[in-house]
């Protein structure tokens, strides 16, 4: 396998090129460096960003987990919340992911796929009980005790009117059955293929935390299913630990493509599975020219191979064009079996059959003999990968990137992006806790024949999503540092090409004093520290109330707020004096008119206190703002941080409660930076004509030595 040899110092030795954009493959033989690409913010408050999709307008929408849907407008540079759905929100429930349908054209398609977690009935913790979190599945019980938190997430389609997503169109298309009340492995994303197949990974929604880093696979009677991945992941008669592939009809029912892994009919299976055995399949993507899927499969937690349980936790890639089973729960890889292991008596059997699986587990309602294990492409584990070292070593957090289309009609025009024909056909790989994005070259499918870095000397902090938008530059979603909220690091962005000497887009500043009163409210605004790398003109575009409207043109304007609300004012900079003539870039600020911010405060537990793992710790929430406070709508989540991420564990409301602060299985407190995270927030009613407002507080708990 060929590789590349240009590292020095582990850095990828990337020479000054004179490509243009239309360069060809040929005459571009290394990756154009850094200095040749520029990274433009486009939302720095995105919320806790979950996914996102480009129109092909290069309008942007991007999901939260809470249940927002925000849109950016890149010709006045708004960023307008789009719709709110109401979700479950329990550990990682919430609204994952977004895509827009291949035949998008505004007009006589507008469809919106949007995958969640609809409410229903399923218990949730009662604020009045501090003591009980009636939210929170039982570990052990019967059928009978494990039946309420019996829930699905739904795969619907909306119609997006002008720059609102309408909720009222919705079509509900799938569901896809869940464990709630426990953690995890519920994300999912949807992506399209050229004929209009939809496909849609879905984690193994099983709990790993006491299965010591290895396959979780308890089988015990009065156990809670959720702790067997065989009845999700390794079950041909479920649509969990799955990629799903389906053909969305004009109503919003779904018929099946021809080569899924089951014929339509075949007893104990289900159709819509294109390809099983996957245990968190975050993100997918289509290789527009190919249809090769690229799919990026999440790790167990054990740090090391044990004989009597199975190999370490391995990270995996793979590049699919046919239907298969890639393993999990019974081995990471082809070669890689995992163990059959007793969880009643602690006692070790033999290993996995990888090439003939036998799924015997009381929770499966499937077939017994499952197909083979089809190996993945790149696989790695939390040291260094003999086979793939260009991966580096660190946490694995394996992500399904996408493959550049390039169009040389997108490098022509006034403000060209599109990034270069060098990357052509390339897939890209990024890795969520490792914070770099990789280029896999490859010779048809199967493993790269090149891995090369992209772009390292870039910022890429924690990254969520990306594709590339129709004009060929590429959109990324970065999470940030932190822990199941908005983290201060989080942005959506978008990275252009502008070539050798090429032209800059403007860098932005905005302030507001004051940024919050009563009406009439008057702001003075300021745009100072807004530069331009190459020191064009520019040209200031300020809307102060988000109506995609230009209010003012001035540098530093000042603006009364006559009316309650809350305002995202945006300043928009326009490059009028570069090569490429009306780049631009925008940043806002948020100005509250009538109502003042909740300020949410831990009184119990306080930042840095020490517990240990096990404890039941008790906090106490203060809520102070100038409505009347509901302790109701205090929402409090427990999160096991592990480095500068993050499990969600529970979920808790009222201004008191407490939680049972469990350690995930296979992780050792001391040395795995393990924390005890608490995330409160509070949303108050928004009176009258007033805006709702939500503050928050987190407080971050060291084990004991």
């Amino acid at each position: 396998m060929r590789r590349v040899v240009g590292m020095v110092g582990g850095a990828l030795i990337a020479p000054a090129l004179v490509a243009t954009p239309a360069a060809t493959a040929q005459q571009q033989v290394t990756p154009p460096p850094d200095s040749q690409f520029q990274k433009v913010t486009l939302n720095d408050r995105p919320g806790e960003p979950m996914d996102l999709a480009v129109l092909p307008d290069e309008r942007v929408l991007h999901t939260t987990r809470a249940g927002d849907v925000w849109l950016h407008d890149p010709d006045t540079g708004v960023n307008s919340l789009a719709a709110t759905i109401d979700v479950y929100q329990h550990d990682e429930e919430g609204l994952q992911s977004i895509a827009v349908d291949p035949g998008f054209n505004g007009k006589d398609n507008r469809w919106v796929y949007l995958y969640y977690s609809p409410p229903l009935d399923t218990p949730v913790d009662d604020p009045s009980t501090p003591d009980v979190n009636e939210g929170d599945a039982p570990f052990f019980g019967t059928p009978e005790d494990f039946e309420p938190f019996e829930g699905v997430i739904r795969l619907s389609r909306f119609e997006l009117d002008g720059d609102d997503l309408d909720l009222s169109s919705e079509q509900q298309i799938l569901d896809v059955p869940v464990d709630r009340g426990i953690c995890c492995h519920v994300g999912g994303d949807i992506v399209f293929d050229r004929a209009g197949n939809l496909y849609l990974s879905t984690g193994d929604d099983t709990n790993p935390f006491e299965s010591d880093g290895y396959t979780p696979i308890d089988e015990r009677a009065d156990r809670n299913p959720a702790f067997d991945a065989q009845r999700s992941s390794g079950n041909t008669n479920d649509l969990r630990g799955k990629v799903l592939r389906i053909h969305v009809e004009a109503d919003g029912s779904y018929t099946i493509p021809e080569g899924n892994l089951f014929e339509p009919g075949t007893e104990k299976t289900r159709p819509e599975i294109y390809t099983m055995g996957w245990r968190n399949p975050f993100r997918i993507e289509i290789d527009p020219k190919t249809d090769t899927l690229y799919v990026g499969d999440y790790s167990p937690d054990a740090a090391t191979a044990d004989p009597e349980r199975g190999p370490a936790g391995t990270g995996k890639w793979a590049a699919v064009t046919e239907a298969g089973n890639f393993g999990w729960p019974y081995c990471a890889t082809a070669d890689s079996p995992y163990v059959d292991y007793d969880f009643e008596t602690g006692e070790s059997g033999a290993e996995f059959d990888c090439a003939a699986p036998v799924n015997d587990s009381p929770h499966n309602t499937g077939l017994t003999q499952l197909p083979p294990v089809t190996p993945p492409d790149v696989w790695y584990q939390y040291g260094e990968s003999a086979e793939f070292p260009e991966l580096g070593e660190g946490g694995i957090g394996p992500m399904g990137g996408p493959a550049y289309d390039f169009d040389v009609r997108n490098t022509r025009g006034r403000a060209p992006v599109a990034w270069p024909e060098y990357y052509d056909g390339v897939a890209l790989f990024y890795e969520w806790t490792r914070d770099y994005v990789k280029a896999f070259h490859l010779d048809g499918p199967g493993a790269p024949t090149t891995i090369e870095d992209v772009l390292p000397s870039l910022v890429f902090d924690n990254p969520m999503d990306m594709e590339f938008g129709p004009n060929g530059a590429l959109y990324v979603l970065e999470y940030g540092d932190g822990y199941f909220a908005e983290n201060e690091t989080a942005q959506l962005s978008r990275i252009d090409y502008i070539g050798p000497g090429g032209n800059h887009a403007p860098e932005p500043q905005i302030a507001a004093e004051p940024s919050a009163g009563k009406a009439p409210l008057t702001v003075q605004f300021s745009s100072a520290g807004t530069a331009d790398a190459d020191g064009d003109k520019l040209l200031y575009r300020w809307d102060f109330d988000g109506d995609g409207r230009v209010d003012s043109t001035k540098e530093n304007p000042s603006f009364t707020y006559e009316n309650n609300g809350a305002y995202r004012a945006t300043l928009q900079v326009i490059d009028i004096g570069g090569r490429d003539r009306r780049k631009s870039a925008s940043a806002d600020v948020e100005v509250v008119v009538g109502n003042d911010r909740p300020v949410v405060e831990f009184v119990t537990p306080t930042e840095g206190d020490t517990f240990s793992f096990g404890d039941t710790v008790e906090y106490e929430v203060q809520v102070t703002d100038d409505q009347p406070v509901d302790c109701s709508r205090v929402t409090v989540n427990y999160v096991v941080g592990h480095d500068d991420h993050g499990h969600s564990q529970s979920t808790a409301y009222g201004c008191t409660g407490s939680f049972v602060t469990t350690v995930p299985g296979g992780h050792d407190p001391e040395h795995d930076e393990m924390r005890g995270v608490f995330n409160a927030s509070y949303t108050d009613s928004g009176e009258g004509d007033l805006p709702e407002l939500t503050g928050s507080a987190q407080v971050v708990l060291v084990p004991e030595d």
